[in-house]
């Protein structure tokens, strides 16, 4: 297999229409097959047929699975704007014809955007994951976080700021007893979990319901990335953004950050009122 052979796969699945997220996991299971056979047989390989081993997944080959939603490009939605969405769900809830369902999807969402989740991570909580006593604020234990080079779960603790304890625990007592039992936390009409792809139909058929541009509409993943955004501009370190969202590396954190166009005036404001309160004694910021 060349470089050549994987770009006419990829060309034909282009060709065909698939998302660019099908696209590029084509291109994972091509890099970890070439893994396995380095590590296991590379030698025999070598042995029998006179060839070394090279992975056919060159730099030019793997990048152009990064679609125009690539975190480089596309800025997350402005706190301002989640807090809508999240304001037009709250009031949906009050009248859709299925309380249930409607309630579960603000937690859930909810939960994707304060704790950082991706959708998969969501969909694998169960109820035993939520720990109120843990911490000043209470924390999620992702189990099945995502590892980097296909090494397996890599689990971690989460944090739930900004009152999503507060929303957990009205979902546990008022929410999640109407759907069948089962350990699982966001549960299905049938107690079982929902998958990743459900979850981005949900929040696809709501922003719809919502009425806004297409411009104003966001993923799953979106919402992750405003959580390392929003918590990175109001200060919050940039290696605690790194350890909520599970990455591996800061450098990889900082892709998921976009601020905002007035970051700098902002936060250039923010040290000259603190500046200005240590010269005078006073709190210039109230």
């Amino acid at each position: 297999m060349t470089p050549e052979d994987i770009d006419r796969v990829v060309g034909d699945l282009a060709v065909k229409g698939r998302s660019t997220s099908t696209r590029r996991e084509y291109v994972q299971i091509f890099k970890g097959f070439h893994r396995f056979l380095q590590a296991r047989k590379a030698a025999e390989i070598e042995a029998a047929f006179g060839v070394r081993l090279v992975c056919p997944v060159d730099e030019f080959n793997a990048s152009r699975h990064v679609g125009d939603d690539s975190p480089a490009l596309v800025p997350p939605p402005t706190p301002e704007r989640v807090a809508e969405f999240f304001d037009f769900m709250k009031q949906r809830i009050a009248i859709a014809r299925k309380y249930g369902p409607a309630a579960r999807d603000y937690a859930m969402f909810r939960t994707l955007y304060h704790a950082g989740l991706r959708s998969e991570e969501a969909s694998l909580l169960d109820k035993p994951d939520v720990h109120f006593s843990r911490g000043p604020f209470g924390k999620l234990h992702v189990r099945f976080g995502k590892g980097a080079h296909t090494s397996g779960p890599r689990p971690r603790w989460v944090p739930m700021l900004d009152g999503l304890d507060l929303v957990l625990r009205w979902f546990l007592d008022d929410v999640r007893p109407k759907f069948p039992d089962s350990p699982v936390l966001f549960a299905d009409e049938s107690g079982g979990a929902l998958h990743r792809g459900t979850i981005r139909n949900r929040l696809r058929y709501l922003m719809e319901l919502e009425g806004r541009p297409t411009s104003e509409r966001f993923s799953p993943h979106t919402l992750r990335r405003a959580c390392a955004t929003h918590n990175y501009e109001r200060g919050v370190d940039l290696v605690a953004i790194q350890q909520m969202l599970g990455h591996w590396t800061v450098s990889s954190t900082m892709r998921y950050v976009r601020p905002s166009a007035t970051f700098i005036e902002n936060a250039y404001q923010r040290a000259v009122a603190g500046t200005l309160a240590e010269l005078t004694g006073k709190d210039t910021t109230a």
